[in-house]
C-alpha cells in the first residue's frame, strides 16, 4: 500500500469517528449561527487530529504534506457533509497568501494557527460593483495618511464577511498609471473603525455573501503585503491558488453518488431511473468529466510540490466543474417531476439538488465569471491572439468610468 492510500486510510477512519458529532445528521436543523458554532469545533477537532493545513509548513501548524495528501483528505471530508464552508475561502485562498507574502512571521504564524482552528475567519476582497471580473478595473482607494494609508470604497459578493476577522483587499493606491500597475494588496482588520458589512439575500434564499464599504478605514504600512503599485501580481497569486487548491470538480454542489442514489429512487416509466441509458449517460459523461478535472489538479499540486508554478489550466476546472454542477442539478430536479419544485431555503448546496442549481449561476460568477475563463482559455492555453483591450496602458483616471 502506498503512503497516499494509507494516509487516506487514517484519514476514513477519522472522519467515521467524527461523523456522527459533525456530519450531515448532526447539522439538520441547526440555525446558521449554531452551525457556525459546531463548525468551529470541527475545525478544532480536525487541527487537534493533525488534518489541518495538510500541506502547509510545519512552523504554520501545518502537517508539512504534499498537495496530494491535501487532495486526498478533502476528497474523503466531502463525503460526509461536514461544516467547512464558512472557513474554506479563508484556509483556501487569504491564510496561503498570508504565508507567502506577510512579513512580520510571528504575527503571521499566530493568525495561520487560529485560522486552521476555526477560531478566526479570513475573507477576500476583490469584485467591486463597477468590476466585477475585471479585477484590475477596481475603485477602492487607499490613500498616504501620514504612516499609513486611508482605505475608502466598496466591495461586492464578498462570502462570509459577516462572521470575518479580517480580510485581504486590493485597493487602487496610484490613479496616474496603467490601470494594472496602480493597485496595492494590503490585509484589513475587518472589525476596524469605518467597516461596515451588508449581507445580501441571494436567490437560494441565503446570505452568504455580503457588500462590506470603507470609510477611512486606517491601515498601517505593516498591513500591506505587495509592494506599493505591485499589488496585481499578488492578486493573480491568489486567483491561482483560488482556481487550483481551493477547487472542487463538483463545482461545489451535491457529490455524484448523491445523483446515483436519487437515480436508484426515482422511477421512469416504470423502472429506476438508473436503468435508463440516458440517465446513466449523463452520469458516465460526469464522473468522465470530473475524473479528468481532478487529473489537472493533481498535475498542478505535483508542479507545485516541485516548486513550480501551476499553469492557467486552473481555469478550466472553474469552468466546466461548475457549469456541470448547473446541468446535473437540472437533471435530478427534472427526474423528480413535481416534487423538483419542493424547495428548504436552509438547505445545503451540497445536499439538495434544488438549492444547488439555484445558487448555481452565483458559482459562474465568483472567482472570474465564465467570459473571463474563456478568455483564459483562449489566450493562455489555445495560444489564440488576446481580444482587443481600448484601455490598455491607458492612465487609469483617463479611462471613461
Amino acid at each position: 500500500m502506498s503512503d497516499l492510500e494509507a494516509y487516506r486510510g487514517r484519514a476514513i477512519g477519522w472522519l467515521d469517528s467524527v461523523a456522527a458529532s459533525f456530519g450531515r445528521a448532526a447539522r439538520l436543523g441547526l440555525t446558521e449561527g449554531d452551525d457556525l458554532s459546531l463548525g468551529r469545533c470541527y475545525m478544532a477537532a480536525k487541527y487537534e487530529a493533525g488534518f489541518a493545513g495538510i500541506n502547509w509548513p510545519v512552523e504554520f501548524g501545518g502537517q508539512g504534506l504534499s498537495p496530494l495528501h491535501k487532495v486526498a483528505f478533502d476528497t474523503e471530508e466531502m463525503r460526509y457533509g461536514m461544516p467547512t464552508g464558512y472557513f474554506s475561502i479563508s484556509v483556501g485562498m487569504p491564510v496561503p497568501v498570508l504565508i507567502r507574502f506577510g512579513e512580520d512571521r510571528e504575527w503571521v504564524q499566530e493568525r495561520v494557527t487560529r485560522a486552521l482552528r476555526g477560531e478566526e475567519i479570513w475573507c477576500q476582497l476583490f469584485s467591486e460593483p463597477a468590476a466585477g471580473s475585471d479585477l484590475a478595473g477596481l475603485r477602492t482607494r487607499a490613500v498616504p495618511d501620514g504612516n499609513g494609508w486611508s482605505l475608502t470604497g466598496q466591495k461586492l459578493w464578498t462570502s462570509w464577511a459577516q462572521y470575518c476577522d479580517y480580510g485581504v483587499i486590493v485597493a487602487r493606491t496610484d490613479p496616474a498609471v496603467a490601470k494594472h500597475k496602480g493597485l496595492t494588496y494590503f490585509w484589513v482588520d475587518m472589525k476596524a473603525p469605518g467597516v461596515e458589512v451588508r449581507p445580501i439575500k441571494l436567490a437560494g434564499g441565503d446570505s452568504h455573501v455580503n457588500e462590506v464599504f470603507f470609510d477611512e478605514v486606517k491601515l498601517t504600512d505593516a498591513q500591506r503585503m505587495s509592494p506599493v503599485g505591485g499589488g496585481f501580481a499578488v492578486a493573480m497569486a491568489t486567483l491561482m491558488i483560488e482556481r487550483y487548491v481551493a477547487t472542487d470538480s463538483g463545482g461545489f454542489g451535491p457529490h455524484l453518488d448523491l445523483f446515483i442514489d436519487l437515480a436508484r429512487e426515482i422511477e421512469v416509466g416504470g423502472k429506476a431511473a438508473l436503468e435508463d441509458g440516458r440517465v446513466r449517460s449523463a452520469i458516465a459523461r460526469n464522473y468522465a468529466m470530473r475524473s479528468g478535472l481532478e487529473a489537472i489538479t493533481r498535475r498542478a499540486m505535483l508542479m507545485m510540490e516541485a516548486g513550480m508554478e501551476p499553469g492557467p489550466e486552473g481555469s478550466l476546472n472553474k469552468l466546466f466543474s461548475v457549469r456541470s454542477r448547473q446541468k446535473l442539478s437540472e437533471l435530478a430536479i427534472d427526474l423528480q417531476g413535481n416534487a423538483g419544485f419542493a424547495f428548504d431555503p436552509h438547505a445545503s448546496v451540497k445536499e439538495d439538488w434544488t438549492t444547488s442549481w439555484l445558487n448555481a449561476p452565483t458559482g459562474r460568477i465568483a472567482g472570474g465569471a465564465d467570459e473571463m475563463l474563456l478568455n483564459t482559455i483562449a489566450e493562455k492555453i489555445l495560444g489564440l491572439p488576446q481580444d482587443h483591450r481600448p484601455d490598455k496602458g491607458v492612465p487609469f483616471n483617463q479611462i471613461p468610468a
